[in-house]
């Protein structure tokens, strides 16, 4: 097993294995990354069988921008009508896991096999447990089996504290009708994501301030007032007159990149369609400035060379913060509800 695959954005497999190549390089890992267009997956393979499993013990799986999953393991063919079995012998080798998760790729025929795994999940279970091959621990890896159709399938294994929070690296989030766009999604996820569950009460606090830059109609401004913050939302347009009507929040008609706060707040959130470079430049005076704590904001990213774009982006404000003295904690992901874009979190610590 000398494989490793990685789940990303379809038409981002470019991105993936430009990065998964570089993060390779810098822990002196020997091997290449391959892809199709529009696969919605990457594969990294290394010289040497053991180096995959160096990689995914060294690498931190949070760190990495556009693969949502990933796993060590092979591609095998399995029988339509033997499929448990051939998995059985497959698995014979391998150690006790902790965990399963059935998996497919984000693409429309890799949707249709979601059935499929569903009815198949149930008695593959059974018979892992009986053959001592699956038990309830999280300290064990957790088995990936990602299918590519009914019979193709990455047989894989993952640390469960160093892969993705969720099967495929998707949230399940559902669209509350209340709010004034899907853009609310965006955030709410970028929550679960960059912000441990325990840390919420602390991090999203009760009575908290925030600056949400680009604002109207209020997706964004929508889960900081559900999450009883005291909000400025800064953008010409008009807001959803139903947000207006909670006393949480003062729309200040004025441009987001020319804004300033009068005192500093807890967050400050941007969704703004503008250059990449103009984006970073703004929220970098916004901590460097100490106008807030903690920020998300959205890269739109360029159609060429995006990992390359996003690296610049973060070693010129972190090089930024370090001249000034100031420690800043720097996250990208490429978000399942991103689209040509990626979610940037950044929390001052001094």
């Amino acid at each position: 097993m000398n494989t490793l695959l990685l789940h990303c954005r379809a038409g981002f497999e470019n991105e993936a294995c430009a990065e998964i190549t570089d993060k390779a390089n810098m822990l002196d890992i020997i091997g290449y990354a391959k892809s199709k267009p529009n696969s919605a997956f990457v594969e990294f393979i290394c010289q040497e069988p053991h180096q995959i499993q160096q990689f995914i013990n060294k690498q931190p799986f949070n760190q990495l921008i556009f693969p949502r999953q990933w796993a060590a393991g092979q591609f095998v063919e399995l029988e339509e009508n033997d499929r448990i079995s051939q998995l059985l012998t497959i698995l014979k080798d391998y150690p006790p896991m902790g965990d399963l998760w059935l998996e497919m790729l984000d693409t429309n025929d890799g949707k249709s096999l979601s059935t499929f795994c569903r009815k198949f999940e149930k008695p593959l279970i059974t018979h892992l447990k009986k053959s001592g091959k699956l038990i309830d621990d999280p300290n064990k890896p957790r088995l990936l089996l990602t299918f590519l159709t009914g019979q193709k399938v990455f047989v894989g294994y993952a640390n469960q504290h160093n892969s993705a929070k969720w099967p495929m690296g998707i949230p399940r989030l559902k669209f509350p009708r209340e709010a004034p766009s899907r853009s609310t999604l965006k955030i709410e996820e970028a929550w679960h994501f960059f912000i441990p569950r325990q840390e919420w009460d602390t991090r999203l606090a009760l009575s908290m301030t925030a600056i949400d830059l680009g604002a109207a109609p209020g997706g964004w401004t929508w889960q900081l007032v559900k999450r009883h913050m005291y909000v400025t939302a800064i953008d010409n347009g008009p807001m959803q007159p139903e947000l207006m009507e909670t006393g949480q929040v003062k729309h200040i008609q004025a441009d987001g990149f020319t804004y300033k706060p009068n005192k500093a707040v807890n967050w400050m959130v941007c969704d703004i369609v503008e250059k990449p470079a103009r984006t970073a430049a703004m929220v970098q005076t916004w901590l460097a400035e100490g106008w807030c704590k903690e920020a998300i904001v959205n890269f739109k990213l360029p159609m060429k060379q995006r990992y390359l774009e996003v690296m610049k982006l973060t070693e010129r404000m972190q090089d930024h913060f370090i001249d000034h003295g100031i420690k800043v904690n720097i996250t990208c992901k490429q978000l399942y509800h991103d689209r040509e874009e990626i979610t940037c979190h950044l929390q001052r610590l001094n």
